[in-house]
């Protein structure tokens, strides 16, 4: 018992205690205030990139990441200033972040994928597009994946890389579309004729638009019939709706006015083989 108290007592045992004291109070006050930097610098950024209108997801991840990383660089200096050697450390976490991330690369991908696809936004929720092989509304935009609501409303969830990696068509881009279709008549009927009631029929609704002028031309001499080109402009909402109506009208008035659109045919020609020859 003596040769410990002995022992305790020794004045270099006690500058010992006292100097690893003020190192470990140091180190905390050190990560504490890391800890604390990070949080304000992360809640900053966050702010920051939503003011710069940056989608919210992506607002709050970037702030998420920055306050990561000042305090695992907080946490490096208390370990610095206890005299503990970072390089091992560092050489481990590397390690361990290079595995994660071979394990991960999937999931990396269509993160990054997702950020460019918030950073450059060719399409929002509410959207119309075709995108990754599919075609409906846009629901939500993440991180990882999109969401999209076909028109048969089933919900289809495509991972974002497969999303940036292809064409995008946003139909829901601009607030006008053109309507393009094409309105076969009989190689017997008479096409101005057939072009005026085309005209007529596009100046009597008011979905259509005549600035730009509509245009209707002779697109081609098919086999069974002339093929008139038809592409008139109309507002994005009732773009299907009109696009129909046009149609059907054109229809009605063709056969109102004797103008014929033909069935495909074909002329069969038959030739008897005579005996002998």
């Amino acid at each position: 018992m003596d040769d410990i108290v002995d022992v305790i007592s020794r004045p270099d045992l006690i500058e010992l205690l006292l100097a690893w004291t003020g190192r470990i109070a140091v180190a905390l006050l050190i990560f504490i205030v890391g800890r604390w930097i990070a949080r304000i610098m992360g809640r900053q950024l966050e702010k920051a990139l939503t003011r710069a209108h940056m989608d919210p997801t992506l607002a709050q991840f970037g702030g998420t990441i920055a306050g990561a990383v000042i305090t695992v660089i907080a946490l490096i200096a208390a370990l610095t200033h206890l005299g503990v050697q970072v390089t091992s450390l560092v050489a481990i976490l590397g390690a361990a972040t290079l595995a994660i991330g071979l394990a991960m690369r999937d999931s990396l991908s269509n993160f990054a994928a997702g950020a460019m696809l918030m950073g450059y936004r060719p399409f929002k929720s509410g959207d119309f597009v075709e995108a990754g092989g599919q075609m409906g509304v846009v629901e939500t935009v993440g991180i990882f994946h999109t969401k999209i609501r076909t028109t048969t409303n089933q919900e289809i969830i495509i991972p974002n890389s497969r999303i940036y990696g292809d064409v995008i068509t946003n139909y829901s881009a601009r607030d006008r579309r053109r309507i393009d279709v094409t309105v076969g008549i009989s190689y017997d009927d008479d096409i101005a004729e057939a072009k005026r009631i085309i005209h007529e029929v596009i100046s009597a609704d008011s979905r259509l638009h005549q600035d730009p002028p509509p245009i209707i031309w002779v697109g081609e001499m098919a086999d069974s019939s002339i093929d008139l080109w038809v592409k008139v402009w109309t507002d994005l909402d009732p773009f299907w709706d009109a696009r129909s109506d046009l149609l059907e009208n054109i229809k009605k008035q063709f056969d109102e006015r004797g103008i014929t659109i033909p069935y495909p045919q074909r002329d069969v020609h038959l030739y008897e083989e005579k005996p002998g020859s």
